[in-house]
């Protein structure tokens, strides 16, 4: 069965941030994700999660007010870049997380893409135990972003041949960029090391649009899919009020494993 990870950036919300991994924990979730944990020190982080599993951070993203979203395919951002992927790679090895997104900013040109290529090939050697991830943002959420499409991210892996470099398969993205999400999971799930899903066209509470999120969970415990499936969604209302999409596809995924 595959381990659900709630993203605690987004959920729970209610309470404040510290006190998110607690709630997912009595929620039901596997584990927690969160986007950007450098607001609070790393004992903080480690006294709230008491164990529960991290499963992703992101990279800083520099001054977010300011347009920052990353820097891995900014020229002449190289030494920032490679200095936020070592701080992200020094709090994943505190925390126990096993996976980090680069984010790759807002750029554009082949200039940018030589920068992408050459920051990740460094941030693979850097921390060659750590899985990376890489994930197309839609460009109406993200604009300016440099990596936006699928097929893109595809390439540049395919090219790069990393062994711990995959792609971040956020279902959401899939579909508000490729329109059939179905499609670009079929294309490109040999190279999927993290899975997020909401629900579309709202992004809410996971389900919808067509996706089949049971079959997608089934085909994940077939292939002994080692990574997760993180829940990075708007929840309608109160978290803890939304969450029967988890408890019906913990206990299929139970029954199919029977």
């Amino acid at each position: 069965m595959p381990r659900f990870a709630a993203n605690v950036t987004m959920l729970f919300t209610e309470v404040p941030m510290l006190a998110r991994p607690d709630l997912a924990r009595e929620a039901g979730f596997d584990g927690v994700e969160v986007l950007f944990p450098y607001d609070h020190p790393a004992r903080d982080w480690q006294a709230a999660l008491a164990g529960m599993p991290l499963a992703l951070i992101n990279t800083h993203p520099g001054d977010w007010a300011a347009g920052d979203r990353g820097h891995a395919a900014v020229p002449g951002a190289e030494d920032t870049f490679r200095a936020s992927f070592q701080r992200a790679a020094d709090l994943a090895a505190l925390l126990g997380a096993g996976r980090i997104h680069v984010m790759a900013g807002v750029a554009r040109g082949e200039q940018a893409e030589a920068t992408y290529r050459e920051n990740l090939a460094w941030a693979a050697e850097q921390a060659p135990d750590t899985t990376i991830t890489i994930e197309p943002l839609n460009s109406d959420d993200m604009p300016g972003y440099f990596l936006n499409d699928f097929d893109q991210a595809a390439r540049i892996i395919d090219d790069l041949a990393l062994p711990n470099l995959g792609i971040q398969f956020d279902l959401w993205h899939a579909a508000r960029i490729h329109g059939d999400a179905d499609a670009v999971w079929a294309r490109h799930k040999a190279r999927v090391n993290h899975v997020q899903i909401a629900g579309f066209p709202s992004r809410n509470e996971p389900g919808g649009g067509g996706f089949d999120l049971t079959g997608l969970c089934a085909e994940l415990d077939r292939s002994a899919y080692p990574g997760w499936v993180s829940a990075e969604y708007l929840p309608a209302r109160a978290t803890v009020h939304g969450l029967m999409w988890l408890q019906a596809l913990k206990g299929r995924a139970r029954l199919i494993g029977a």
